[in-house]
């Protein structure tokens, strides 16, 4: 026996086309949210974490959400290394990557050299 199958239900299943429309349109959402998410979130490089720790220097997920709002802004300015100023903190960061290269204590901060930009992340 020939069974037709139509454009708006699927037999085998019982499932049909706007119920597979709407699980598709919800897991775009989702994987949009969830990129969204991982391509805002501030990496710290190696070298970075060691000098926090050296220097008796925290960041917390707060913090890095207040350093990755001042690197949305630096990049839609064009910015590519930049110095951050934060608390009591300078920070070297790669904008385009969204990872902070270096962090050393404002009292060490003397000379900052191949950078493009300055911020005052508040």
């Amino acid at each position: 026996m020939i069974q037709r199958i139509d454009e708006t239900s699927n037999s085998f299943t019982g499932i049909n086309n706007s119920q597979v429309k709407n699980n598709s349109t919800e897991n775009n959402e989702n994987f949009s949210k969830i990129l969204a998410q991982k391509q805002d979130q501030v990496k710290i490089s190696k070298h970075a974490r060691q000098r926090l720790s050296a220097r008796n220097l925290d960041l917390q997920n707060s913090d890095l959400s207040h350093i990755g709002q001042a690197m949305n802004e630096l990049n839609e300015k064009g910015s590519k290394d930049s110095l951050l100023l934060y608390k009591d903190m300078g920070l070297i960061a790669n904008v385009q990557n969204r990872t902070i290269i270096t962090a050393m204590n404002v009292n060490e901060i003397n000379t900052v050299t191949n950078i493009d930009s300055t911020k005052f992340v508040k």
